[in-house]
């Protein structure tokens, strides 16, 4: 074993000298090379031919684009040492069982949602300090913020309102197109990743205006945060997004209110029941902690993990069995929208894409309802150890329900988005319906890794074209900033508040 050890070691030394006499290569196996630790991984950065082909091309789009890059983002800035510090320090010390995460430190929390820290059932878990904001309208949501033009020890890089992405042009110039995204975890995307989907969408637009010669310039922002809800959502369009005055916004939604027992007479109690595929096999403590500073020692590490997964791996773990009771009444294939009980949350959901919808009818902005990608079908087997957050995510996560229902479930979500959109004439865009069903895109069941993130954003702007083309040629986009309207960006005061918490 000490051999072993010493020659994987020797080998790590070697493949980094390779790396540095080449000076070509920023990545292995999705690292940043010279992060110590590693940085999170992207994933699969390379994407497929088969993948970008399987996406349907708007008229005057050139599939060369696909590979190029957004402009860097010019303010990105050097992470403080302080910052760095605290970071790992939370990340090596995880309390509250996990769920005071890295980045939580980073965010700015709404003192109408956190009231006293130290009472708040995770937010009494910081390490000592927490970033605080008074919000304008007195309520308790949006429950954060990120920190405004910072870059993070996570990687997220924020504008002038702690929005991610490059800085917002104001005051807006005339010929500009303004289109905001807003969602959760899956719109903000990892925040290690280079660039967000929102933000190719955006390259790709400029350069769809550039070759038509239209003199238009998209300016494409990214409201979305992780782990927030359609309410939240809601209060994020009213404080935040209004005053920017855009001509569309995008919503992308339908995780974090999927609630699959809403069709489940009984719920099993069971506890999970991982085969004997899927245990974790025992790895040398070494091994585990070596991974984090080599990603060669990491696919030693893989290797030992294919070793005890077994060769039935992959599929869905065994459920015990439950009643699906479909309500009585419900139109599975053309959803009445006002059912009274929608399953998975739709009718609580409803009510806020109606705010949303209300709230941009006061300044004439368009909205579009996006459809949400579950990595999900019956019969779904996966590489065990290449897909493993795929079958956790699917099988633990979302015990005891089993694929068939998830998939049931998340069509039909899908569907009433398409029926809502239809019956308050706004746009669709059928994101889930047109994109690749590819595992190799996904690093869980809804997030994608860097390769998804670009399919995504693909899918995304081709789609968008043709509603951008018939915008503009009504001439209703861009829309002219009303006379005398305030040009003020929707700013906030952090303030760094110290905690002497009782643990």
């Amino acid at each position: 074993m000490r051999f072993l050890k010493d020659a994987l070691l020797f080998l790590v030394s070697i493949s980094l000298c390779v790396v540095v006499a080449e000076g070509v290569v920023r990545y292995i196996d999705g690292h940043t090379i010279f992060y110590m630790p590693l940085s999170e991984p992207t994933g699969l950065a390379s994407v497929k031919q088969e993948s970008v082909d399987k996406v349907p091309r708007a008229p005057g789009v050139e599939r060369a684009w696909f590979s190029t890059e957004p402009a860097p983002l010019p303010n990105k800035r050097a992470v403080p040492e302080d910052w760095e510090r605290l970071y790992r320090f939370v990340e090596a010390n995880p309390v509250g069982g996990m769920w005071f995460r890295p980045s939580d430190a980073f965010k700015v929390w709404n003192t109408r949602f956190s009231g006293d820290p130290c009472n708040h059932w995770f937010l009494r878990h910081a390490p000592g300090q927490l970033f605080l904001y008074d919000p304008p309208d007195g309520q308790e949501r949006p429950p954060y913020r990120f920190l405004p033009d910072v870059t993070i020890p996570s990687g997220l890089t924020t504008n002038q309102i702690g929005w991610r992405g490059p800085p917002i042009e104001n005051p807006r110039a005339e010929k500009t197109v303004r289109i905001v995204f807003v969602g959760s975890s899956t719109v903000v995307e990892a925040h290690h990743l280079p660039y967000s989907w929102p933000e190719y969408v955006g390259h790709w637009m400029n350069m769809w205006s550039k070759a038509r010669g239209l003199g238009i310039r998209f300016e494409v922002l990214n409201a979305g945060r992780e782990s927030i809800i359609a309410a939240d959502l809601a209060a994020i369009v009213r404080t935040e997004v209004l005053p920017l005055r855009p001509d569309l916004v995008v919503y992308h939604e339908g995780g974090n209110q999927f609630r699959p027992a809403s069709i489940v007479e009984k719920v099993p109690t069971d506890p999970i029941a991982r085969p004997s595929s899927a245990q974790e096999p025992a790895a040398v403590a070494w091994l585990k902690e070596g991974a984090r500073y080599s990603a060669l020692i990491g696919r030693v590490q893989a290797a030992f993990a294919i070793a005890g997964a077994g060769t039935g791996g992959g599929g869905e773990w065994p459920k015990p069995d439950y009643k699906v009771v479909w309500p009585e009444g419900l139109d599975e294939m053309s959803p009445q929208l006002d059912f009274a009980n929608l399953p998975v949350s739709l009718s609580i959901i409803q009510k806020d894409l109606d705010q949303i919808r209300g709230d941009l009818a006061t300044i004439g902005a368009d909205m579009a309802l996006a459809s949400f990608f579950l990595m999900v079908k019956d019969g779904l087997v996966v590489d065990p150890v290449r897909h493993k957050y795929i079958v956790e995510q699917l099988n633990a996560a979302n015990w005891p329900y089993r694929y068939r229902d998830l998939e049931r479930l998340a069509k039909f979500q899908n569907r009433l988005f398409a029926k809502y959109a239809a019956t308050h004439g706004i746009d669709f865009l059928d994101v889930a319906g047109t994109m690749p069903f590819d595992p190799d895109l996904f690093t869980d069941a809804v997030h994608t890794n860097y390769a998804g993130t670009r399919i995504r954003a693909w899918t995304a702007f081709n789609l968008l074209v043709p509603i951008v083309e018939k915008k503009l040629g009504e001439k209703a986009w861009p829309r002219a900033w009303p006379a005398g309207a305030s040009t003020a960006l929707p700013t906030f005061s952090p303030r760094l508040t110290k905690l002497e918490c009782k643990k």
